[in-house]
């Protein structure tokens, strides 16, 4: 017996993206975003920490899943813009980006646009 099925949609994935690959145009997100705090701070530990070096913790951002549009690229900075929204500065050291699709970012793009109106 044969079985044959036909795909009509594929599977669309957001790429983790380093600075220097952002480009002009591109969509992005954030993925993550780092948080640091002063080691005197931090009681998570029963392990003393020098107390010049900062504690990090990866977090989940509000901003999660909302397009971007890069209009400006200064390495570690990336200045993008909303739909309809103002600009944003991102801190590649702080912020993880990944790339959205083109054709996804576009189409979602043009439905927050249109949805703000």
């Amino acid at each position: 017996m044969r079985i044959t099925s036909e795909t009509q949609s594929a599977t669309k994935v957001a790429a983790r993206v380093a600075g220097e690959d952002i480009q002009k145009g591109d969509f992005v997100t954030v993925l993550s975003e780092i948080f640091e705090v002063p080691t005197f701070l931090w009681n998570c530990s029963d392990v003393s920490l020098p107390p010049d070096e900062p504690v990090r913790a990866r977090f989940l951002s509000t901003a999660t899943g909302t397009p971007y549009k890069v209009t400006v690229i200064c390495l570690p900075f990336v200045y993008a813009k909303r739909p309809r929204g103002p600009v944003t500065c991102f801190d590649i050291r702080r912020h993880e980006l990944v790339r959205l699709d083109r054709e996804s970012g576009r189409s979602l793009w043009k439905l927050l646009k249109k949805k703000k109106k």
